[in-house]
C-alpha cells in the first residue's frame, strides 16, 4: 500500500504542479477559457467541438477546469453535439495517459519502488483495486489523470482499463454537458447544483469504498 500511495502522491504532485505554473503564468483560467469559447462560437460548431476536445486532452498535460469546460461545451454546443465534444476529449486524455505510463512509466517507478517485491506487491494490489479508483476518479481534479497513468504504470488490462474509464467519463460528461445545455445567463441553477451534486456524489463513494476497504481488513 505505501508504494502504491507513494507512486499515487508524487503523481499528484507532479499534475499540481502544472496547475501551480499555469495559474502563476496566467494560463488556461476560467475567464480565459471562457474568452476562448466566446471566440470559437463565432466561427462554427466545429470549432467549438475541436476546442472542447483539445482543451481536455490538455489536461493530460496541464490541470484544466474539466467540469467548466464540460459545461461550457453543453452550453455552447447544446446536448449531444456538447456530450459527444466532451466525452471524446475525456476519452483521448485517458488513453493517451494510459498508453504513455503503460510504455514509460515502468521505468519512473522502479525508480521510486527499488524492491521488486514491492513493485510486484504495489501492482497487485491496483490490479484489486484500480478499477474502483478509476470509477471514483472524478471526484476531484487531478485525480482522473492520476489513475489512468498508475493504471499504465500497473499493466492493469487495457479492457478493464476501457470499461472503467467510460464509466467514470460517460456519466460525468452526460450530465454535465446536459447541465451547461439548460443553463444560461439568467438560470444558471442547473450548472451550480450539477456542479455541487457531482462532486457530492463522487466523494460519498470515495467514503463508501473507503469504509468497505477498512471493514474487509
Amino acid at each position: 500500500m505505501k508504494s502504491l500511495l507513494k507512486i499515487g502522491i508524487i503523481l499528484a504532485l507532479i499534475f499540481a504542479s502544472t496547475f501551480v505554473v499555469a495559474r502563476l503564468a496566467g494560463w488556461l483560467t476560467v475567464d480565459q477559457v471562457k474568452a476562448w469559447f466566446d471566440a470559437a462560437s463565432q466561427w462554427s460548431p466545429m470549432a467549438i467541438a475541436l476546442l472542447v476536445v483539445l482543451l481536455l486532452f490538455a489536461d493530460l498535460f496541464i490541470a484544466v477546469p474539466t467540469l467548466t469546460i464540460t459545461l461550457l461545451a453543453g452550453y455552447f454546443l447544446g446536448f449531444p453535439n456538447g456530450l459527444l465534444a466532451s466525452f471524446a476529449g475525456m476519452m483521448a486524455a485517458g488513453i493517451s495517459g494510459y498508453a504513455l505510463s503503460r510504455h514509460y512509466g515502468q521505468a519512473f517507478a522502479r525508480k521510486i519502488v527499488k524492491k521488486p517485491e514491492d513493485f510486484e506487491s504495489m501492482k497487485g494490489l491496483f490490479s484489486s483495486n484500480g478499477f474502483a479508483f478509476i470509477l471514483l476518479s472524478r471526484a476531484a481534479p487531478i485525480l482522473p489523470e492520476v489513475s489512468a497513468c498508475m493504471a499504465g504504470m500497473n499493466q492493469m488490462k487495457f479492457s478493464r482499463f476501457l470499461a472503467a474509464w467510460i464509466l467514470c467519463s460517460l456519466p460525468y460528461a452526460l450530465i454535465a454537458s446536459y447541465a451547461g445545455s439548460i443553463s444560461d445567463l439568467e438560470n444558471p441553477k442547473p450548472a451550480i447544483f450539477t456542479a455541487i451534486g457531482l462532486s457530492g456524489t463522487l466523494w460519498l463513494g470515495w467514503f463508501w469504498y473507503r469504509k468497505k476497504l477498512s471493514a474487509k481488513r
